[in-house]
């Protein structure tokens, strides 16, 4: 019977993995809902549609099961081997101690299993988490090798992309489809080709876009740009960059060769294909340069055209060396530059070009032949004038006309390519560009779908939600200094200085005469450059309309003809915008094709109250003729009523007014929930095409990444496993990592998330989610499943997940591609940065409590679900735990000390063992190195081994450690408050530019409780630790036990300061201080606000326990009960007990607690009954306070053994008591409120908060007093910026001396 019943329960077990083996099966027994199956497979199978089908394909499956099994196996040996089996042998020698008199009154009797638990616990605590270390160590490598195999980093720099440039004019057409029909995709590009010129035309509209953008000079776009292949020159005229200094390569190379054959002197030169360019344009130039400077039809022009002719007849037949002194070269070479020059001058000197013409004539037709002629001989020949009384070019000189730009621009690339001697390797200056044109390139040689015609592709819309974010800057905005005496406009002319200068070269260009006219008759544009640089709507919509820029240009070339693209060659005689050649059916063709839709919630209401930013939006639409804004109008009918429609409006052009598209009334009131996933969805309803690209409004894009959409979208055709992607993951690049050292942290640890963290999430784990934008969604599937976002109040606070749990949980498919990017913009200062990661925090501890994350967790086999686990809401609880480890070992170290353990245990010397094991467990606990290995591997990946552990190694001295310990913190604190009692809420973080000095008392509201007040209950456990520890004498076994905890302390406490401007200067500090003193004492009244008053704060902290219920009302006064453990230990270590361990001491203590309560709240009575009018009676009452408390320390000193020593030590036991108590008292708020001891509460609270600000005050106002560290700080906050030539110590003085 019991074989049976085993039997029977162990074929489901059977059946499954047959069915984890076979996933197809599984599938399609899933999706049917026939009564049989259900009833042979009750065990998985369910009636909710929601879920059902979830298994990948076989290939899949056998990846991420391998993945995990790797990881497991790896962790299980780890575990065993260096956490488990050490701990073993010192556990049984401790049990085995013979009992022992404890140093306080031991409940648990006199057995050894307290400490053993004491001692497993936080080694248990990192056995459960470090399985999140192991997880980022395997997918650093695997997301590695899957980036290698996509060919990323192939290209890191702009060093690289010159060797394969050539090739990259192939990859380009072919990967963009410029060219069509068959062939090898990678080859060299010779100049016949219309390929060159269409080549030409899509770089040089790049190098426009960057020089539109002021990233680079307009010299440097003449040396990036492919020019018009023009002077008929015969080879491919490459950018300036890659042909500089070659020509005098190749001179010096025919110097050494001038007695060896041509081919020999030809195969050298050869071997650089950009110095056989360049040698052979510079001669090609240089002969029609001639020949339009000498008139036509004259004597002189008939015999420049003879060399030349006498010259190339040479060559063909090989013998040029042999006919032709090369040691001249360098003589002919120095002339051809002088007359360059000449020409080159705004006021020609034709006498000087006439000695040069002559000086030329002489060496070329007179000493370069080895065989030298006679003056009738060269008559004969045609070489030598017929006139024998005028001089050579005496009357044949034609200068070209000065204001031919095109003709100016050619001769200067001529001057360049004859007189560069540098490699121009820093060429772009900006790093901007640099990262771009690499990113860009390489991305052309990585794996993606050839593009198909404009005509052919997927439509796509973009979609940006919008609320009241800042549209353009303002021009007082910009102008209006801070605090610290420093504008926006000042501060971004430091960190974007060449930028700046490229922004005034261009306005100069556009008729600006006076550097001061910029701020009037410029001021659009400056605003606009100053907004570009900024997170503000005008920067997100210039990136997505490049879009429909891309779109116009491929459709020309489309449609164009050989002719037509020929005549793309003619080009640059104007401009160098492709536009020029469009022919009018471009325009519909990429509005056909593409539509941006922002939906701008308020619109409306900004129209109805004259907002500017109304204005604003009205011009980008003016601008923009494919942008379409959509917002709620609310309409009132009667005294209550209200009606509320979805709007759609754009800007038409023949009535030069703004029009309305659609209307579409809706049911009620918009905002359900945070607004935002409302605000989306509400406007989903007005985009078109087959795709939808979600898009913040702090992101930017650029031309040349726009130019690969069309490959993107050709991604939905393509399988992925057993599905076809319904979400293609995109990936992001910070561009604000540059402001400061903070905002290079975070850039680092979100770039590493967004690129290889996703990259191994689509493969091989197959549980990318969508995390945010700029994910592209496939519209129709999404249309009829609940849009892209979910709006329930807090439960979906992270909105943009969830659209991600909502594909995947009904048979979706995420993947992720890495050749085409899309900029982001992220928080740059510390509060901001924290808020988000609190909104972050409490959004995952929501998300636990969701039916999205149930179902996914019922429904994903075992390794699938491991992977979404330790992705999403298993990052934020292991976080939680290594901060309860740490919490863990320090409260078990302060047990072992306090009741007499360790002390025991040091004198049997058996036993050190067991605490050298826990000792070592600590190292485990720093689980930041091993979160910044996907950092460094990503790095290394796409820059360079070298570059990563460089950046690497800056980081770490840029106090990036103590920055992400205390993000640990937050993410900590903010998660484990949402699961012990919800109350999450929508965090506004604002994205503005961070160089003013925030206040102790703003640091003080935003960190106390998550933070401070735990770093310093740490601080007091180490301190209480190293006073009663036997261990703790040998400073070195201290100090190497309790490292990385003081590190801990130090980064929560520190960390706020350390990353805000000004955090060390000294008079700020004296003024930040005054004002927390302020700030505590303020009473207030009911409309005020926290920031002003301790009392509307401190109530405020406390709401989430006004929520919370009866289960978190319990745990929380479980784990308040910890602050009486203090009392309870110290309490028997005084000398006045006299070695006692009788419970009656602990109660006795109690005394003591009273005592203080008592005399506080007399003199609390005394001050509101007698401090105003009875002023004599108050300083009585205090005078006798004063004299029995000192009567009472008397008698004991005299009559007891109690010491000075025991009253510090007992301070440290009693403070943490009263913290013990008031945080009680807040649980039971709601009994206590009403009651005379809610006031006492109150006031002790307040006393309490200015301890604790006075404690985390004390290390600043140390550090600030001391000379230097404020310069130090002020180094490690902007170093980064610094790099960029910003004056940081200028501006944080406001010395505006530029």
């Amino acid at each position: 019977m019991f074989l049976q019943a085993v039997l029977v329960f162990v074929i489901p077990e059977l059946l499954a993995i047959l069915l984890f083996i076979l996933p197809w099966i599984r599938n399609a027994i899933e999706e049917w809902d026939w009564s049989f199956v259900y009833l042979f497979t009750w065990w998985f199978h369910t009636r909710t549609f929601v879920g059902r089908g979830l298994r990948e394909g076989l290939v899949d499956n056998v990846k991420y099961t391998v993945f995990w099994i790797l990881v497991l196996a790896s962790k299980f040996v780890f575990s065993y081997f260096l956490q488990i089996k050490p701990m073993v042998a010192p556990t049984k020698a401790i049990l085995k101690v013979n009992i022992f008199q404890y140093k306080w009154h031991e409940f648990f009797g006199h057995s050894n299993r307290v400490a053993v638990v004491v001692m497993w616990m936080p080694v248990m605590l990192i056995y459960f988490t470090d399985l999140q270390i192991w997880y980022a160590i395997f997918s650093s490598f695997v997301g590695a090798t899957v980036g290698l195999f996509s060919h990323l980093g192939e290209i890191r720099n702009i060093g690289q992309l010159r060797l394969r440039f050539q090739f990259f004019a192939s990859a380009m057409q072919f990967k963009l489809r410029l060219r069509y029909g068959f062939g090898q995709p990678y080859t060299k590009i010779e100049s016949s080709q219309v390929e060159a010129t269409r080549f030409a035309l899509i770089w040089n509209e790049i190098m426009t876009a960057f020089r539109e953008e002021d990233l680079i000079s307009y010299k440097e776009l003449e040396l990036l740009e492919l020019p018009p292949n023009c002077w008929n020159v015969r080879v491919i005229r490459w950018p300036c960059v890659l042909l500089c200094n070659e020509l005098l390569l190749a001179l010096s190379q025919a110097l050494e060769l001038a007695e060896a054959p041509d081919s020999w002197i030809w195969l050298k030169i050869s071997q650089s294909e950009y110095r056989r360019c360049a040698v052979i344009e510079a001669y090609d130039c240089i002969r029609y340069l001639l020949l339009s400077v000498v008139k036509y039809g004259s004597e002189e022009n008939s015999i420049v055209g003879k060399f030349f002719n006498e010259v190339d007849g040479h060559i063909q037949i090989g013998k040029f060396a042999e006919n032709y002194n090369l040691c001249l070269l360098p003589k002919i070479h120095s002339k051809v530059i002088q007359l360059v020059e000449l020409l080159r001058k705004p006021r020609k000197d034709e006498r000087a070009t006439v000695d040069v013409l002559q000086a030329l004539y002489e060496l070329c037709v007179r000493e370069f032949p080895k065989l030298k002629r006679s003056i009738p001989e060269l008559r004969n020949d045609g070489l030598a004038s017929q006139r024998e009384t005028e001089l050579l070019f005496e009357n044949a000189v034609q200068f070209p006309d000065a204001e031919d730009e095109f003709f100016n621009r050619q001769l200067r690339r001529v001057h360049t390519i004859l007189t560069s001697r540098d490699s121009m390797h820093d060429v772009p200056k900006n790093i901007e560009a640099r990262r771009r044109i690499a990113f860009f390139s390489n991305s052309l040689f990585m794996n993606m779908p050839r593009a198909p015609n404009v005509e052919k592709m997927m439509a796509f819309s973009v979609l940006t939600p919008y609320y009241d974010e800042e549209v353009c800057f303002g021009k007082e905005n910009l102008r209006t200094p801070n605090e610290d005496g420093i504008s926006i406009l000042f501060y971004l002319q430091k960190i974007y200085e060449d930028e700046w200068r490229n922004f005034m070269e261009r306005m100069k260009r556009e008729g600006m005469e006076d550097e001061d006219d910029v701020w009037d008759k410029k001021s659009r544009d400056l605003r606009l450059w100053a907004s570009y640089r900024g997170q503000t709507l005008s920067r997100t919509v210039r990136g997505m309309m490049y879009y429909y820029r891309a779109l116009k240009m491929l459709a020309y070339l489309d449609s164009a003809s050989e002719v037509d693209i020929r005549a793309g060659t003619q080009l640059g005689r104007a401009t160098s915008t492709v536009g020029l050649l469009f022919k009018g059916h471009e325009y519909g063709s990429a509005l056909m094709k593409f539509t941006y839709v922002v939906a701008c919630q308020v619109y409306g209401q900004h129209k109805a109250k004259g907002d500017p930013r109304a204005d604003e939006i009205l011009h980008l639409m003016k601008n923009n003729e494919a942008l379409r804004v959509a917002y709620v109008d609310e309409v009132h009918l009667g005294r209550d009523e209200a009606e509320y429609y979805s709007v759609l409006v754009k800007y038409d052009q023949e009535q030069q007014r703004e029009v309305e598209v659609y209307r579409v009334r809706l049911p009620g009131p918009l905002k359900l929930g945070e607004g935002k996933p409302e605000n989306q969805n509400h406007a989903f309803i007005f985009t078109r095409g087959d795709a939808v690209q979600t898009i913040d409004m702090n992101q930017d894009n650029s031309f040349e990444e726009a130019l690969k959409m069309r490959n993107l979208l050709e991604e939905f055709k393509v399988h992925y496993g057993i599905r076809r992607p319904t979400i293609l993951g995109v990936r992001e690049n910070i561009f604000t990592g540059s402001v400061s050292s903070l905002a290079w942290f975070m850039s680092a640890q979100e770039t590493s998330f967004v690129t290889l963290g996703q990259r191994v999430l689509a493969n091989p784990l197959k549980i990318r989610m969508h995390y945010g934008h700029p994910d592209v969604f496939d519209r129709f599937w999404f249309m009829p499943r609940g849009g892209v976002s979910k709006a329930s109040r807090l439960i979906n606070i992270s909105e943009d997940i969830f659209a991600g749990f909502n594909c995947t949980l009904r048979g979706g498919n995420v993947t992720h591609h890495e050749y085409i990017q899309v900029g982001k913009g992220r928080d740059v200062g510390l509060n901001q940065i924290s808020m988000f990661e609190a909104k972050v925090a409490s959004g995952n501890g929501e998300q636990i409590l969701s039916r999205d994350v149930y179902r996914l967790g019922h429904r994903l086999d075992f390794f699938r679900m491991l992977s979404f686990y330790y992705t999403t809401v298993g990052f934020f609880f292991n976080t939680m735990v290594v901060v309860l480890t740490v919490y863990s070992f320090l409260w078990g170290r302060l047990y072992l000390a306090l009741s007499g353990i360790e002390g025991y245990a040091m004198e049997t010397s058996k036993n050190n063992k067991a605490f050298g094991v826990i000792l070592n467990q600590q190292f485990f606990i720093q689980i930041g190195l091993f979160t910044a290995l996907p950092m460094v591997v990503e790095n290394s990946l796409e820059h360079g081994f070298l570059p990563a552990v460089w950046d690497f190694l800056t980081m770490q001295l840029q106090l990036a450690s103590v920055f992400y310990t205390f993000s640990m913190g937050t993410r900590a604190h903010f998660f484990g408050r949402t699961i012990l009692h919800g109350g999450a809420k929508y965090r506004a973080t604002g994205r503005g530019f961070v160089v003013q000095h925030k206040s102790f008392a703003e640091n003080y509201r935003l960190y106390s409780r998550s933070h401070f007040v735990k770093a310093i209950e740490l601080g007091v456990i180490l301190i209480v630790y190293a006073a009663h520890s036997p261990m703790a004498q040998d400073s070195f076994v201290y100090l190497a036990m309790t490292l990385s905890s003081w590190f801990l302390v130090l980064s929560w406490i520190m960390a706020p300061f350390v990353f805000n401007p000004s955090g060390f200067d000294w008079l700020k500090t004296v003024y930040d201080f005054e004002d927390f003193l302020n700030w505590i004492w303020y009473k207030g009244g009911v409309f005020t606000k926290a920031e002003h008053s301790w009392e509307t704060w401190w109530y405020e902290e406390q709401d989430h326990l006004r929520t919370t219920g009866l289960w978190g009302k319990l745990l929380e006064i479980i784990l308040d009960l910890r602050y009486f453990m203090f009392q309870y230990g110290v309490v028997y270590q005084l000398n006045i007990t006299g070695g006692k361990t009788s419970i009656s001491v602990y109660l006795l203590s109690w005394i003591y607690m009273i005592a203080v309560m008592g005399i506080y709240v007399v003199m609390m009575y005394a001050q509101e009954r007698f401090a105003a009018k009875e002023h004599i009676k108050y300083r009585l009452t205090q005078l006798v306070v004063i004299s029995m408390t000192v009567l009472v320390l008397t008698l004991l000193l005299d009559f007891t053994s109690f010491t000075l020593l025991d009253l510090v030590s007992s301070m440290l036991a009693f403070v943490p008591t009263g913290w013990g108590l008031i945080s009680i008292a807040l649980v039971l708020r709601p009994f206590l409120e009403s009651t005379v001891v809610w006031d006492t509460v109150v006031s002790l609270a307040r006393i309490y908060d200015l301890l604790f600000g006075v404690i985390v005050m004390a290390p600043v106002a140390l550090l600030s007093w001391l000379p230097g560290f404020q310069a130090m700080q002020t180094r490690i906050l902007f170093n980064e910026a610094f790099s960029r030539g910003l004056q940081i110590s200028r501006i944080l003085s406001g010395k505006k001396t530029n």
